[in-house]
């Protein structure tokens, strides 16, 4: 699906791989909207690629609505969803000192990572679907969802983040099929280690970073925001991708700890 002149909303695009992704479509000729919760950081981005900012709460209802109609009242058609927000916990399911795993904390995950991904897609969806078809096979747009490889392969203290992520390449399928009816594709991306500015800069942060990227086979290095942006172009402009998983992980295979 070619992106020039299309609208597009991004969640969690202020940063990190929203970001990326924001700037890589925006590239590409698409008018596109910034739902984030960081104002100033939001706004910034916006403004930079020549699209809008929705301060936004994946979780809420209203919230993601006014996301989604911002694209909309762009004149551009809506023809893209891309989630990336999201928020991390470590904690065990019952710690070393005996406690178990805070509940509220679980459910905050879940919350903003799972049910907020459902959240963008399910309205998003249902706007692009309003629009009349690209092409000959009636598609209208595509969804791209970010989980992790954590999904997959979860470590020690993962619980919280493993089981949303877990979740959303667990809809993934069910999902594309669901919105085949209205033309609209559904895949999923499950980055590894991917370095971002939430590592920090200097030697210390350098060094940490080394520690996470050592496991992975090859290339021997962190992956990049750019790459993942990439690839989100990639699912978006080859109209035969639907219903995937794909890791982006450099080979890496995450071990108990």
């Amino acid at each position: 699906m070619d992106l020039n002149g299309v609208s597009a909303v991004v969640s969690g695009g202020a940063s990190g791989l929203g970001e990326a992704a924001v700037r890589a479509l925006a590239a590409e000729g698409a008018t596109v909207v910034v739902a984030d919760l960081n104002e100033d950081k939001g706004k910034a981005v916006a403004d930079e690629v020549g699209g809008a900012f929705v301060k936004t709460d994946v979780s809420d209802e209203a919230q993601v609505a006014a996301a989604v109609q911002a694209a909309v009242d762009t004149g551009a058609p809506l023809r893209v969803i891309v989630n990336s927000a999201g928020v991390a916990w470590a904690s065990r399911t019952v710690n070393r000192d005996g406690s178990p795993h805070d509940l509220g904390a679980y459910e905050t995950v879940i919350r903003v990572n799972l049910i907020g991904t459902f959240n963008l897609m399910r309205i998003g969806a249902a706007a692009i679907a309003k629009t009349e078809p690209v092409d000959a096979d009636g598609q209208r747009g595509v969804v791209v969802n970010t989980a992790s490889v954590a999904g997959i392969e979860g470590q020690v203290g993962q619980v919280a983040y493993s089981a949303s992520k877990g979740g959303i390449i667990g809809m993934t399928l069910p999902a594309a099929r669901d919105l085949a009816a209205i033309g609209v594709r559904v895949n999923t991306i499950c980055p590894g280690i991917i370095d971002t500015p939430i590592y920090g800069e200097g030697e210390a942060a350098e060094e940490f970073k080394a520690k996470l990227y050592a496991p992975v086979p090859f290339p021997k290095r962190m992956g990049r925001a750019s790459e993942f942006a990439h690839l989100v172009k990639a699912l978006i402009e080859n109209d035969y991708m639907n219903g995937e998983t794909i890791r982006f992980d450099g080979g890496i295979r995450f071990q108990p700890k």
